[in-house]
């Protein structure tokens, strides 16, 4: 892939949307199973959980998605599966949000039309990890750089949720960004050869708590 094009994708003026969710974070919040940055109930907890459940429940699907970049069928398939794996109303939601907004976006940018003509011709509802594998590949993006990318735009969206809730300021959010990079490391070895039939949700508490969004009194995030 392009450094330059790889940079584009990864920068936070890229407008896919992402920045609107929190993955959970503001239910946690709220709730008070994260408060401040270390500790039982610290956001470097929370933080560890959402990159082995972004590991463990997403990045299967969008591995599958870069292999069947090119069948319309086989991402219809794809779609299919992860919409029945989100079982939460509100992942499921930001998921199909995120996703329509990826395949929108890169229609505009870059040309990119298919995907969102299978959006617009409703064969898929649009989830978001099988539709990045799918479009990183018609970028050009490897397997393994579009995994690295997964991960980091994930950490990337927890940090930048944390701060603007005031959890942690900017330079320790980044510095928490920084000292991730092992598990990063870690996560991406464990789960880049998973197939999709081996995803798992590997932090229930945090999934049940997610779900709570909608029911916030009042909410900066949609997720």
């Amino acid at each position: 892939m392009a450094r330059w094009l790889f940079l584009q994708l990864a920068d936070s003026a890229f407008p896919t949307g992402g920045f609107a969710h929190s993955a959970g974070l503001e239910a946690a919040v709220q709730t008070g199973e994260v408060v401040g940055a270390l500790g039982d109930r610290g956001l470097s907890r929370f933080v560890a959980a959402s990159l082995w459940q972004v590991g463990l429940g997403a990045l299967p699907f969008v591995t599958a998605g870069h292999a069947a970049s090119d069948s319309a069928e086989r991402l219809e398939k794809l779609d299919s599966a992860s919409d029945a794996f989100l079982a939460s109303a509100v992942q499921n939601r930001a998921s199909r949000t995120q996703g329509r907004a990826l395949v929108s976006t890169c229609a505009r940018i870059f040309g990119l039309r298919e995907l969102d003509d299978l959006v617009k011709g409703r064969r898929i509802v649009a989830h978001l990890a099988p539709l990045f594998g799918a479009t990183a590949a018609k970028l050009g993006a490897s397997c393994v750089e579009t995994q690295e990318l997964t991960l980091h735009l994930a950490l990337r969206s927890v940090i930048s949720a944390a701060v603007r809730l005031g959890v942690v300021g900017p330079h320790e959010g980044q510095r928490m960004h920084h000292a991730c990079a092992p598990q990063l490391d870690e996560v991406l070895a464990a789960c880049h050869e998973l197939p999709v039939d081996e995803v798992a949700q590997p932090a229930p508490l945090f999934e049940l708590i997610g779900s709570l969004h909608d029911r916030l009194y009042s909410r900066l995030f949609q997720s």
